[in-house]
């Protein structure tokens, strides 16, 4: 009976929410518009989506200074339809529809250390402006932004005392990703994204820490992936890996992992030859088996930190490991995860190489988010 009772409250306080959800901002969309399945077209899908209820543009690269100093680089833009969903009763769009996120980060070989910023942007009155053209390859947060140039890409980001910028020249053409080589990649049944990944760019910029200004070249990988699609059981989180071996040859595969963390047969990978030629890999043409684990002291959780990857197709036996352990994101105050995202080095066969590798679901804190740590500020660095 009183649980009756307070699931009724809980149902008319959500009503009201959103009917003045409704009335002050419109209401919301489903974000389905019978595009989910079709294939990617380029260039023009560099370009946001209106209708896309989750779309990123996701870059990763390994880099050395002209004084020998070797980092990796994480940048990323979010851009999220808020239309379907809610903190607790309140919907989200009341608080911004679309909402920005991005991350930046710096793994310092040298110094061995790592650092991070990230920034959200509803473009309230105290955000940081915030945009993603629909017509052109053009996003920003403030003065973070990626645009496309006549040859490539341009990043700029900063955080205390650092700011990057990078000019990204692909080497090889677009991959689109999926088991039909057209970009449509499926989670789980009927659920799929638009997804497509450069896997090697040139890289030359400049990176000023403390006022001193050194200039940089190096391999970058950028993932672009959109669309609206529902969360499953069956996506408690994913192990995700994108390597460049030094034979001129990438490989990006990741598994799903479900609510009882077992790999989901929708896991799988593509593998790309020194030609740019492309060879979808379903679950069962790779194997990831982690060698060793490492726990944050940041957050207590619990990451594997060392894997075997095995294509014997192609005959690859990669060893993976991480030049540093600890390179956890705790972004809560803006895309509500704590994540581990780090530069890694290769060793096997048939070649070594460079990979990046991000963890996700480790760490459960999302399933019980902070409206208040969301809403207390726009940009938070570490450090």
């Amino acid at each position: 009976m009183g649980r009756d009772f307070f699931r009724d409250i809980e149902s008319l306080v959500s009503e009201f929410f959103e009917t003045i959800a409704d009335v002050t901002v419109g209401t919301a969309e489903t974000l389905r518009d019978g595009s989910e399945y079709e294939p990617v077209k380029l260039p023009a899908d560099l370009a946001a989506h209106r209708k896309a209820q989750t779309e990123w543009w996701y870059y990763t690269g390994h880099c050395k200074t002209e004084s020998e100093k070797e980092f990796g680089f994480e940048l990323v833009f979010f851009k999220r339809r808020t239309d379907i969903d809610k903190f607790g009763p309140v919907p989200l769009r009341l608080i911004g529809n679309p909402i920005y996120f991005a991350h930046f980060a710096i793994t310092d070989l040298h110094n061995k250390r790592f650092r991070y910023a990230h920034r959200k942007s509803a473009n309230n009155l105290l955000d940081f402006p915030a945009s993603a053209s629909e017509k052109h390859f053009f996003v920003k947060i403030g003065d973070w932004s990626i645009r496309e140039s006549p040859d490539g890409h341009i990043l700029r980001a900063s955080m205390e005392n650092t700011s990057f910028e990078a000019t990204l020249t692909p080497l090889k053409p677009a991959i689109l990703n999926g088991k039909n080589k057209d970009g449509v990649s499926f989670k789980d049944e009927g659920e799929a994204s638009r997804y497509f990944s450069y896997t090697r760019m040139k890289v030359e910029g400049f990176l000023s820490e403390n006022d001193k200004v050194e200039k940089f070249v190096g391999s970058a990988w950028m993932d672009r992936e959109f669309g609206t699609w529902a969360p499953t059981e069956k996506q408690k989180g994913w192990d995700w890996f994108s390597i460049q071996l030094d034979n001129n040859c990438e490989l990006m595969c990741y598994q799903l992992r479900d609510s009882n963390n077992q790999v989901s047969e929708f896991s799988c990978g593509t593998y790309v030859n020194e030609k740019g030629e492309s060879f979808f890999l379903s679950n069962e043409d790779f194997k990831i088996e982690t060698l060793d684990f490492w726990k944050s002291p940041h957050t207590n959780a619990v990451y594997p930190c060392k894997w075997q990857i095995k294509v014997d197709s192609f005959d690859i036996d990669l060893v993976i490991t991480p030049f540093l352990k600890d390179q956890e994101l705790d972004t809560r105050g803006t895309t509500m995860i704590v994540y581990w995202e780090g530069a890694c080095k290769v060793e096997g066969s048939p070649s070594n190489g460079k990979a990046y590798v991000e963890l996700v679901g480790y760490d459960r804190s999302h399933e019980s988010p902070n409206l208040a740590y969301f809403l207390m500020g726009n940009e938070f660095v570490k450090n």
